[in-house]
């Protein structure tokens, strides 16, 4: 069957009229439709009998049935006023299912008063004043039609420079941190930051210089337009054509004197896309249209003057048209779009080309609620589940993930003997429990709060902190009380350990930045400077966070190198960087808070953050800890929770942020549920109906062994344990207390320095340094060859049999038995060799290189 011929047609927009709204209609084949310009846009038609200037009987039955506007009478006309108004078209067709395909770009299009208005790359473009209806049509002769009417195209306003200009620069990237927009600026010319100050560039532009980059009496002589079509030399190349919308409206300000515009001018409220979330094939595209709505009500189309950004670009990217194009990848993606200070998100759902996954294809019973949300998505995309991991898999997959560490051989065999079917709880159960859980996100937690040492040398304040976050860890304190001993702590190491978080991270801008990464799952550090380019916090925003931390002090203690910390009690304030304003603290988004004269304002900002209203405390714990299990986080990265960055399964998150508030904040709890579903015991073997996918968790993603995990694993095969200044003997890697101990191993697999808040710090890619390190270096070989070593054990063992040991080594490296022909192998090669030792030492260095050791998976 042919799917145009059966195709139906429906306008699908959002308008905002005064505080009226009208929802979109997400039609079978839609048009979304809006201007840039200075005029407004207003539905005029009164009805939905539009004659064609050609009739076709299928063309207007479909119209008729389908063109409309929800929950309001059908009207099919606009006004454009002035020529600087646009209308974008949005095209589509549905397809089978809920598929759509966008043909803005495909249908022909036929204006039946072309003297009054055109169509230029799927956009109107108003000509002079008339009326005129537009035509979209297939090639299978399916057809939409319009009505439009064009006014005050002889009544050119003044344009305003912020509201006009600015836009351009933004779009253009002149404003970008790259270029103008940097804090020296460029080539002796300074533009604010994406145009966040617009009153400082003007006189950056207008008036500096002299005014030599502009020339009222010829427009076109101005520096700023020579630069921008590279008439004169410019080191960011050619930015317009002369014949360009953009060119135009510039030429046109310079040649009305430069207005600034007036105080009282509308201003931008909020942006929306149309449409805001479709089901698209792999590799096709998606126009959209970007609406802003002003402060008095009226709403524009700045599709042409937007900004856009994937969220993923081996999934998709997004032209200066707001075309998206995906890539062949199935899935989900994200596109920002930015207009004057305002985001939104279009977001596009890939399911697999004609795939026959269907419910059954899934478990009926999912273990706990993530396989719920889990199952739904991959059942929504077409995308197949792999089946269960082995025992084997699952013992050293958890264990890696829970411990740190690799399971033990009698661990192994107690694991295989058991014949309970909860024996994958019980385990769970007990790594949790366990001293090595507490060691290994001990860890975890010590170098994100930044706790290293100072001067070279490791000082008590650094292990008092890290003993104090492995016995939360170990006494499973509850995570609001966890954070709030942090951000309350007063008073000396030895009373209060988290203090050393103070002493660590001493700019109150930094503990606000790093509160908000580590526990909000907010970068706020944009904010700080200028209005955040990919968020809605401004700097009174900031500002009013940081409020909480100013009235923290220390002083001297008995010790000079371990201050005590203590915070004034009473009001606090902190000060607007632009205009001085003494602001009081609140969360974002949230109402000032009053402080009484007794209280410590950080109490307050503790109250805020845990409270389970709050919309980021959970939610970013949540991602944080599916990160460390799943391989990727719901949102990635996993500190960086915006708006503008969706998860790739809202229902799961929430899903996961609920459970932890209503388990009381339980860590463990938290745990279990992710670990005991099935989504996390799929192997990690693709099946063809998953191959392509890497956001959904259709099976486990393989992930490389953290730098201290892979060098304790290597320490337990070969059984040559690493030393580490001034530690026990036989210490982990995992168990150091901070990151500063010399180790050229850690260093080269990616050990973070604990310098900032970001788990971005612990590098997993692989590189040739790491090759080369495993494959020939001296400490790889000091531990093969050692005489207390494993090799030397296993050649002087003469109550064994090769086979028994070779076994055991294969326990120890990949938790599982060799299978026959790897068995086979390794004894011919053992057998092979006259020196024994030599032959186990190779042994153990092939299964150290080996990527199912490098590996949890």
């Amino acid at each position: 069957m042919n799917l145009l011929s059966s195709m139906n047609v429906k306008v699908s927009q959002q308008w905002v009229c005064g505080a009226t709204r009208l929802p979109r209609l997400m039609g079978l084949f839609c048009l979304a439709l809006g201007f840039v310009g200075a005029g407004q846009v207003n539905v005029w038609a009164a009805d939905a009998d539009i004659e064609s200037q050609e009739p076709n009987t299928a063309v207007e039955s479909v119209a008729k049935r389908t063109l409309q506007f929800d929950n309001v009478e059908p009207k099919h006309g606009f006004v454009l006023s002035g020529l600087d108004a646009r209308l974008q078209l949005v095209v589509s067709q549905q397809l089978s299912g809920q598929l759509c395909s966008d043909v803005t770009h495909q249908v022909a299009y036929r204006v039946d008063q072309p003297a009054v208005v055109e169509v230029r790359d799927g956009m109107l473009v108003p000509l002079q004043d008339g009326e005129a209806t537009v035509t979209a049509k297939d090639t299978n002769g399916q057809a939409v039609q319009l009505r439009v009417r064009v006014e005050n195209t002889g009544n050119e306003a003044a344009i305003s420079f912020p509201g006009r200009v600015v836009p351009i620069f933004t779009k253009l990237g002149c404003n970008g941190g790259g270029c103008h927009g940097k804090l020296a600026g460029q080539n002796g010319f300074k533009l604010s930051l994406l145009g966040f100050e617009p009153n400082e560039d003007y006189e950056h532009l207008v008036r500096e210089s002299r005014g030599r980059r502009l020339s009222p009496a010829s427009p076109h002589q101005s520096l700023l337009l020579q630069k921008s079509v590279n008439t004169s030399p410019h080191g960011g190349g050619k930015r317009l054509d002369v014949d360009s919308h953009e060119y135009r409206i510039l030429s046109r300000w310079i040649s009305q004197g430069m207005p600034y515009g007036s105080e009282d001018e509308p201003q931008v409220v909020s942006i929306d896309v149309t449409p805001e979330h479709r089901r698209l094939n792999a590799a096709s595209s998606q126009q959209l249209a970007v609406l802003a709505t002003y402060s008095d009500g009226s709403v524009e189309d700045v599709t042409r003057a937007a900004v856009y950004e994937s969220n993923d670009s081996e999934m998709a990217d997004c032209d200066e048209r707001g075309l998206v194009h995906l890539k062949d990848l199935v899935g989900d993606v994200a596109v920002m779009a930015r207009y004057q200070g305002h985001v939104t998100v279009f977001r596009a759902d890939i399911p697999v080309p004609d795939s026959t996954i269907t419910e059954d294809a899934f478990p009926q019973q999912p273990l706990n609620p993530v396989d719920r949300h889990v199952f739904a998505k991959l059942q929504s995309l077409g995308i197949g589940l792999s089946p269960v991991c082995d025992d084997a898999t699952f013992l050293r997959r958890v264990t890696l993930d829970l411990a740190g560490r690799k399971p033990t051989v009698p661990e192994i065999v107690a694991f295989q003997g058991n014949a309970s079917p909860r024996k994958r709880e019980e385990v769970i159960d007990r790594l949790l429990a366990s001293e090595g859980h507490a060691e290994f996100f001990a860890g975890k937690w010590n170098a994100i709060l930044r706790n290293r040492r100072t001067g070279g040398a490791l000082r008590f304040a650094n292990v008092a902190f890290h003993q104090w976050i492995r016995e939360s860890i170990a006494s499973n304190k509850p995570y609001d009380q966890f954070v709030r001993e942090i951000i309350t702590a007063s008073g000396s190491v030895a009373s209060h350990p988290p203090v050393v978080w103070y002493q660590q991270v001493t700019d109150t801008n930094q503990r606000i930045e790093d509160a908000a990464q580590l526990f909000l799952g907010q970068r706020i550090q944009c904010a700080r400077c200028h209005h955040h380019p990919y968020e809605k916090w401004s700097q009174a925003d900031y500002a009013q966070l940081s409020a909480f931390f100013t009235t923290v002090s220390k002083k001297t203690g008995r010790d000079p190198l371990e201050p005590v910390v203590f915070a004034n009690l009473g009001g606090s304030s902190a000060k607007h960087p632009k205009t001085g304003e003494a602001l009081k603290p609140a969360g974002l988004d949230a109402e000032e808070v009053a402080i009484g004269a007794q209280d410590d304002p950080r109490a307050h900002f503790a109250d805020w953050m845990t409270n389970s209203s709050n919309p980021f405390f959970a939610r970013a714990l949540a991602n944080r800890y599916w990160k460390h299990f799943m391989g990727r986080g719901l949102v990635e990265p996993e500190d960086d929770l915006r708006v503008t960055n969706p998860p790739s399964n809202p229902e799961l998150l929430d899903g996961l942020a609920k459970s932890f508030i209503e388990s009381g904040y339980d860590l463990r709890a938290l745990i279990r549920l992710i670990v005991t579903s099935r989504c996390y015991q799929s192997a990690s073997d693709a099946l063809p109906e998953n191959i392509g996918d890497k956001r959904s968790y259709s099976r486990y993603y393989p992930k490389r062994l953290q730098a201290e995990v892979l060098l304790d694993s290597i320490d337990q095969l070969t059984l040559s344990p690493t030393k580490f200044a001034g530690m026990p003997a036989g210490i982990r890697a995992v168990a150091l207390p901070d990151t500063g101990f010399s180790s050229y191993f850690l260093t080269v697999f990616g050990r973070p320095e604990s310098t900032t808040a970001c788990e971005c710090e612990r590098s997993q890619e692989a590189n040739l340094s790491q090759s080369l390190h495993l494959l020939n270096s001296e400490e790889i070989q000091s531990k093969l060859a050692g005489d207390q070593g494993r090799a030397a054990r296993l050649a002087a063992d003469a109550n064994r049999s090769d086979e028994e040991k070779i076994r055991e080594l294969y326990s120890i490296a990949f938790s599982r038995d060799p299978d026959a022909r790897e068995l086979k192998a390794t004894l011919t090669y053992v057998a092979g060799k006259e020196n024994r030792r030599e032959a186990y030492e190779d042994v153990l260095w092939s299964l150290i290189n080996s990527k199912e050791f490098l590996f949890n998976h």
